[in-house]
């Protein structure tokens, strides 16, 4: 997720290389807005952001019907956590109310968000899509209050659950997380150009912007709404009760990127902490380390370090298969292992190896890769986990499904360990994690761990039903 203000800029085109930097964060489908301070135009489709996107496309939203061209603009790919892959559920989605139009896109889920469509219903509100995003645009839309920061405001007070968001109207750009601050969102500068000041950006990430060539300023904060418009940034904090900080560690073992900063910490210095504390926790006599590429890379490097080890590549990648975590279908995950990786029998043969991966979730994904391992020749296979076991659905945008399905929730570690053919398996214990990402002082939690202990922030679901809004 982007969002882009700055006048005289290729605003599209920067959303567009800013997507490519996050394209890890959602591989089905991709949109960008764009308004020239009138009026908003769409473009969004399913597929990777260089399928969907192209010059002539760019240039129709660069242009926006307007000489000076478009302002400002946000951009998102997504990942269906609540509603099916689809072209209705693509992102942004649109909205309109006697205040003007809006686009927004979203990162998150509301846990209370089939509530929040019933009530819009019964006022008369209709609805295009599945999806919570919609939910959300909606709520802002038909809010009460005389300007755009009271509306957003209002929803603040009645959304629940995870709500990091960009908002694009005619005339400015709002950026804002939910008062837990469940997902991250960073403030960038862009530099001055064509006569015109700075400029300004947000992104999901610090690695998209620097992609964009924007200066990292800062994190937004939880319950921050920003607004940037032609005076610039104006900050403004919605009086909701308080709540603790509750940033989703998942972020840093998996979701980011290893090369974005989040909270003033460099995920590839955490990771790279995550793999010592693993080799301290759970020790292994063997010949090597080698990582499953490409998330456990630094992890598996700090591994062999702490462990005295030799680090080595034992499974090449095939760059043009996406991550297998954030693929909407089980059959779509499983195929994508066989045709993600392929190992080198020259480096495990005969070999006892540590394999080092950023997580076990159905443990369907796991057992392909230690056989691929075998059959390359390596005589014994270690697997080492630097995470906790996951043994609790998230309700707050990670699709991990229900409890039923995580293989830590219904079998013990001898059982997940036969189940994947491995010959040891060890996990980093949440101490263990909590101290390689830091940010944590005098024992004051400012992470979400839920996945991990069931300890949820916020009130959620009985069960995770992704698809509860379709059938609504």
């Amino acid at each position: 997720m982007v969002g882009i203000h700055a006048p005289g800029a290729p605003v599209a085109h920067l959303a567009y290389v800013g997507l490519h930097a996050l394209q890890h964060r959602g591989q089905e489908s991709a949109g960008i807005a764009a308004s020239d301070g009138a009026r908003l135009t769409l473009h969004k489709r399913m597929g990777l952001v260089s399928q969907v996107f192209d010059e002539e496309t760019l240039g129709r939203l660069e242009q926006d019907g307007s000489e000076d061209g478009a302002r400002a603009a946000i951009g998102h790919t997504r990942y269906s956590t609540t509603g099916s892959n689809s072209l209705p559920n693509v992102q942004p989605v649109y909205a309109s109310s006697d205040l003007g139009e809006l686009m927004l896109g979203h990162n998150g889920n509301l846990t209370n968000a089939a509530w929040l469509r019933d009530g819009l219903s019964e006022q008369g509100v209709d609805f295009v899509t599945a999806s919570d995003t919609e939910v959300l645009a909606k709520l802002i839309a038909h809010a009460p209050g005389r300007s755009w920061a009271q509306r957003v405001e209002h929803a603040f007070h009645r959304a629940s659950g995870a709500y990091t968001f960009t908002m694009l109207t005619e005339r400015a750009l709002v950026a804002a997380r939910d008062p837990i601050g469940f997902r991250p969102l960073a403030l960038g500068r862009l530099p001055s150009g064509d006569g015109h000041g700075p400029g300004w950006a947000v992104a999901s990430e610090s690695a998209a912007l620097d992609a964009m060539g924007a200066s990292f300023v800062r994190d937004v904060e939880p319950g921050e709404v920003l607004t940037i418009d032609d005076e610039g940034v104006h900050s403004h904090r919605p009086p909701v009760p308080a709540r603790s900080e509750r940033l989703c560690i998942f972020e840093f073992v998996y979701l980011a990127r290893p090369d974005s900063v989040i909270g003033g910490r460099l995920l590839y210095e955490a990771r790279m902490e995550m793999g010592r504390q693993l080799a301290i926790e759970h020790p292994a006599d063997a010949d090597l380390v080698i990582p499953v590429p490409d998330s456990a890379i630094p992890a598996a490097i700090g591994f062999a370090e702490r462990a005295g080890l030799p680090y080595r590549e034992g499974l090449i990648k095939n760059r043009y298969v996406g991550r297998t975590f954030i693929q909407p279908l089980q059959r779509s995950r499983e195929e994508a292992v066989q045709m993600k990786f392929n190992p080198l029998p020259e480096v495990l043969s005969n070999k006892r190896v540590v394999v080092v991966d950023d997580s076990i979730v159905r443990g369907t994904t796991t057992a392909p890769i230690v056989a691929m391992l075998r059959r390359a020749g390596a005589r014994e296979v270690h697997v080492r986990i630097h995470s906790p076991q996951m043994r609790y659905p998230c309700y707050f945008g990670v699709d991990t499904g229900r409890r039923s399905e995580l293989v830590a929730a219904t079998h013990t570690l001898e059982e997940i360990r036969v189940r994947i053919g491995a010959d040891s398996l060890g996990y980093l214990s949440e101490e263990g994690l909590r101290a390689a990402v830091g940010r944590e002082a005098d024992g004051e939690r400012r992470h979400c761990t839920a996945c991990f202990d069931g300890r949820y922030p916020v009130d959620v679901p009985l069960d995770v039903d992704k698809f509860a809004l379709e059938r609504g």
